[in-house]
């Protein structure tokens, strides 16, 4: 039994043995992009504005998809660590957001959103928006800013530091205090690179920590396929480790992700609530 999991049970011999011949997850990296209908979310997001007044972002209504998936389809939740798959007994999404020191020059910050079963679009949005708008401020800093900052406060002790979190980690010790702090332990890792104007990428998953699915959102593209270039198309490029679930799994969270983007009114509550997902162990 981890902090923030535990192993998980029912799985087939072929399963098991997938972590040890695929000891990283560099070895076990797959790539997808699924391109999404850019249309139906900035309509979406447009009739809220009118109809709520609330401002929502296209990274909330992704964020908010793909945490409602995985509700109904708990696997992509589980992670890897010491040749072993655990189930993750929460949910939480890192991304990293620009912000600029109090001199104005540029820096940047990584921001762990934890979730809740009974979320919807507006909680999930409410909570990234409050988030976004604590970690701007020049002079703030969250708890993974200043264990960075004590970590590289004297020579030597990053490479000790980490040694040390390296070692508790693969044996399940790493108290859920330095684990909630961790970017890199987390359900998801995303990147918006279209808020810099930048096209999508297939970022890799790191080896330290349990991130099992690495997410990245770039500028929209034109439809081509639709014979009207005014269309566009959101791209979102996937990183995944094969090893925590079977294709079958993974190609079954892609299809209810796909619905809920293309109807994104199930992400209210009342349309989560219709929908019945599963509650995360």
């Amino acid at each position: 039994m981890r902090a923030d999991g535990k192993r998980a049970r029912g799985l087939t011999a072929i399963e098991q043995a997938i972590p040890f011949i695929m000891p990283k997850r560099v070895d076990a990296q797959n790539y997808v992009t699924e391109y999404i209908d850019e249309e139906v979310i900035k309509d979406y997001i447009r009739d809220v504005r009118r109809q709520r007044g609330v401002r929502l972002t296209r990274m909330a209504v992704v964020i908010a998809a793909y945490y409602m998936a995985a509700l109904r389809h708990p696997y992509v939740n589980r992670f890897v660590m010491n040749s072993r798959i655990y189930d993750r007994n929460h949910f939480c999404v890192s991304f990293v957001m620009l912000k600029n020191r109090a001199d104005g020059t540029p820096d940047e910050t990584t921001i762990k959103v934890f979730m809740d079963p009974s979320d919807d679009i507006f909680s999930i949005n409410e909570r990234l928006n409050s988030l976004i708008a604590q970690n701007s401020q020049p002079v703030y800093r969250n708890r993974t800013d200043k264990f960075a900052a004590f970590m590289f406060s004297m020579p030597l002790l990053p490479h000790a530091v980490m040694l040390l979190v390296r070692f508790l980690d693969r044996r399940g010790l790493l108290p859920r205090s330095i684990i909630d702090l961790s970017p890199f332990h987390t359900s998801m890792f995303i990147t918006n690179l279209a808020s810099i104007n930048t096209t999508h990428i297939y970022h890799h998953i790191y080896e330290f920590g349990t991130t099992s699915v690495f997410l990245s959102m770039g500028k929209s593209i034109p439809n081509y396929l639709s014979g009207n270039l005014k269309n566009r198309l959101l791209p979102l490029s996937v990183v995944m480790d094969e090893r925590i679930c079977t294709g079958h799994d993974y190609a079954m969270f892609n299809k209810t992700l796909r619905q809920y983007l293309a109807n994104p009114r199930l992400l209210e509550r009342q349309g989560a609530e219709e929908t019945a997902p599963a509650a995360m162990a």
